[in-house]
């Protein structure tokens, strides 16, 4: 018998009939250009409270393949039993790393990442596609590959949507993000991502950010079919640093599975106060408030906050959520009913 290093607890609400599954899709080890051996992926993923990840190396970049053999599928086969017994879902990738267009594609729940070593992108997707691969566009405003870092649709990828092969789009990658994203994912209703994109150790490059990357997926229960199930459907959300990314259809009731309103617990001749309480693990940061109410409210995570409120205000207390993202210009809007 022997025990695990300690895992730490992301305290993160369920959505009503799904369980929230905390993943990271894009990773790399030294069978393509990252710096670790594929266990020590898994092993990060447990630590830091991850139910899901996808190891995704590089197919037509292998820089140390002078020290080690290539095989596409190595990661994989080396990191599934660890994963399984750190009752770790992982998803099987590959990296199609192609110039721009198209630029670089995650295949997800593939089962041979080495069909997909063609000349033509378009067989590599296709050979993807075959094998029931979720697509997801990676980094697409990447600055080596677009220098003003905004993201475009070319030709290529609107063949992509016309054949219904492009699944997903990053909207965190490591630790920057592309606002456009949002309007993309919303125009032709595709997953919103967050990932790492980790090549060297974790825990080295998130120091001073609150959490690594991570795309909350909204599964009907915590299985690899489940998963899958629910990223095609496009239930997910983005969440790195403090921000939350995603349609309002998933925002708007996860934001609200997150707080809960007291009723008032006192009141004076001019104010009402009452409890805000935030049961996860992102703080809300609320702006916009209306007349005669506070004008902005910081709700910390794990927290219990004191509002007080003039009588004055008759309208419903709404407000801006600054760190909830629902397009491109666009923060949640919502309601506190006391």
């Amino acid at each position: 018998f022997y025990s695990f290093g300690q895992r730490k607890i992301v305290n993160i609400p369920d959505l009503p009939g799904y369980v929230t599954l905390k993943c990271d899709f894009h990773l790399h080890t030294v069978f393509s250009d990252g710096n670790v051996w594929p266990t020590v992926r898994v092993g990060e993923a447990y630590r830091d409270g991850l139910d899901a990840i996808a190891i995704t190396d590089h197919i037509e970049y292998t820089p140390k393949k002078d020290f080690i053999p290539v095989d596409h599928n190595a990661a994989w086969k080396i990191a599934e039993n660890t994963a399984r017994d750190y009752n770790l879902i992982l998803v099987h990738g590959a990296e199609i790393t192609r110039s721009m267009p198209p630029g670089h594609f995650n295949a997800l729940f593939i089962q041979d990442a080495s069909l997909l070593e063609v000349d033509s992108v378009m067989d590599a997707f296709a050979a993807a596609i075959k094998q029931g691969a979720f697509l997801q566009w990676n980094h697409p405003g990447w600055k080596s590959q677009q220098p003003d870092g905004i993201p475009r649709m070319y030709e290529i990828h609107h063949r992509l949507l016309k054949n219904k092969w492009l699944h997903g789009i990053e909207f965190f990658n490591h630790t920057e993000y592309y606002p456009l994203v949002m309007t993309f994912c919303r125009q032709y209703n595709l997953a919103v991502i967050a990932n790492s994109d980790m090549h060297g150790v974790i825990s080295e490059e998130y120091k001073g950010h609150t959490n690594r990357p991570m795309t909350l997926v909204f599964a009907k229960a915590r299985t690899h079919d489940a998963l899958k199930e629910a990223m095609f459907a496009g239930r997910t959300l983005a969440y790195f640093n403090d921000m939350i990314a995603g349609k309002e259809e998933f925002a708007k009731p996860y934001f609200y599975q997150c707080i809960s309103v007291g009723k008032p617990y006192y009141e004076n001749e001019k104010s009402i106060f009452f409890e805000v309480s935030n049961n996860s693990d992102i703080p809300f940061y609320l702006v916009n408030g209306v007349p005669e109410a506070p004008q902005a409210i910081n709700l910390a995570a794990n927290s219990v906050t004191r509002v007080a409120v003039s009588k004055k205000v008759t309208s419903p207390l709404t407000y801006n959520v600054k760190n909830v993202i629902t397009g491109e210009e666009e923060v949640l809007k919502i309601e506190l009913k006391y």
